[in-house]
């Protein structure tokens, strides 16, 4: 359990953070996380879904769930005078009912979720990208499943992952903005304290990272959809603040060097570099959008602004500058502060420190984190070539990309 008080706001945040997530999934039972985060709220021995929901509303509360890779979120925002009620209705919902019925109905609901991501290529795009990327790596795993996993998934199956993964040696409950600490102990201990411990443990199996190239072929689409991946930076690595800058710098929003060389002339729709940080592991990520005709031309351009950056000698013109480092920091910075400024948008961030690193840092620190880069690890960063091998995933309405064979949607 663990908080970030601030005695000037006005709300209060809270929310258990379960470490738990696709890459925690045997191939078997892909999809079970998420398919969990659904169950979560059809009710439990004290309260119906109707009830769950019903008490949320009337207490005005902004929450949800999602589940990613590697966590599952549930959260609230509710004014201070709500806070024993919220803690006590997330509390009863980590211990849900799992009833037959909402299982049967909840695996159709998932089912057309899947089919409805098929119709987003970026959602396509990415996760096929992470699977040519990490191969039989458990973070290669799709998060929703496949619609094979989601079918043959069980109940019991359902059970006996929640029963190792929901044990509270695997959750954190965090707390943000303007709450009452001994109150809001004292709930938790009520409420969870008899919560049996289970042997829960993540599996962190070798890496061998794929360069392999992919074309996906789909007439459908207007655009050109192209994901780059490269090794980066994990959680638990101190470069990554300088990973991400430098990621901002080549590819951020306005002002970096893929948006004055691709969007600003209008080749590209859109061309971003971020770093993904994951629990021991990383990945720098491209991602390019252009038009049939224009996107060799906008893959061309890209491939040789990420290998000149890394050329880093003292009289070399393609070296990132003071300037360019900056004006990243602003950025990161700026958007860290903005997101910050509610207990709501500090949750998750307060909750992934402690999650990742077993932490507690201030707002003011992480953006002192950033600051606090110099232009020298920037280019340590750099130095290593990052973006000499890439795994590349392409989807289009074009008969090839780059010479890659192409695979059937």
């Amino acid at each position: 359990m663990i908080g970030e008080y601030n005695e000037n706001a006005r709300s209060m945040a809270t929310g258990f953070f379960v470490r738990t997530g696709a890459r925690d999934e045997t191939p078997e039972i892909m999809g079970a996380s998420h398919f969990l985060e659904h169950m979560m709220f059809k009710g439990t021995d004290r309260r119906t879904p109707e009830d769950v929901n019903r008490e949320f509303d009337e207490m005005g509360a902004q929450y949800n769930a999602f589940t990613s890779e590697e966590n599952t979120v549930y959260y609230g925002a509710v004014l201070p005078e709500f806070q024993p009620r919220v803690i006590d209705l997330l509390s009863d919902m980590m211990r849900p009912s799992l009833r037959d019925e909402d299982f049967h109905m909840e695996k159709n609901v998932i089912l057309e979720e899947i089919a409805l991501y098929k119709d987003r290529p970026q959602f396509r795009l990415f996760d096929r990208a992470r699977q040519v990327f990490f191969g039989d790596h458990p973070l290669g795993h799709q998060v929703l499943g496949t619609e094979q996993t989601i079918r043959d998934l069980t109940r019991d199956q359902m059970n006996e992952y929640f029963a190792l993964r929901y044990a509270p040696n695997n959750l954190c409950f965090t707390l943000a903005g303007n709450y009452d600490w001994e109150a809001a102990k004292a709930s938790v201990e009520r409420q969870c304290g008899s919560w049996a411990t289970a042997e829960t443990r993540r599996a962190f199996p070798e890496r061998s990272f794929e360069t392999g190239r992919e074309f996906i072929k789909d007439e459908k689409l207007q655009m050109v959809h192209i994901a780059l991946v490269a090794p980066g930076f994990s959680a638990q690595d101190e470069r990554r603040h300088a990973g991400n800058l430098v990621a901002e710098s080549i590819g951020g929003s306005k002002g970096s060097r893929l948006y004055w060389a691709l969007v600003d002339p209008g080749l590209a729709d859109t061309a971003h570099v971020y770093l993904d940080t994951e629990d021991q592991s990383g990945e720098f990520i491209v991602y390019l959008s252009a038009l049939p005709q224009k996107a060799q031309e906008v893959l061309d351009i890209a491939r040789r602004i990420l290998t000149e950056v890394q050329d880093c000698g003292a009289n070399s013109k393609f070296a990132l500058t003071q300037e360019e480092l900056s004006r990243a920091q602003r950025k990161l910075a700026s958007g860290m502060v903005v997101g910050g400024e509610t207990p709501f948008g500090r949750l998750v961030p307060v909750g992934f420190d402690w999650v990742y690193r077993g932490e507690v840092r201030t707002l003011n620190e992480h953006v002192d984190d950033l600051l606090n880069v110099t232009l020298e690890q920037t280019h340590a960063v750099l130095e290593q070539r990052p973006f000499d091998a890439w795994t590349m995933v392409a989807l289009g309405p074009i008969d090839d990309l780059c010479g890659l064979a192409e695979s059937d949607p």
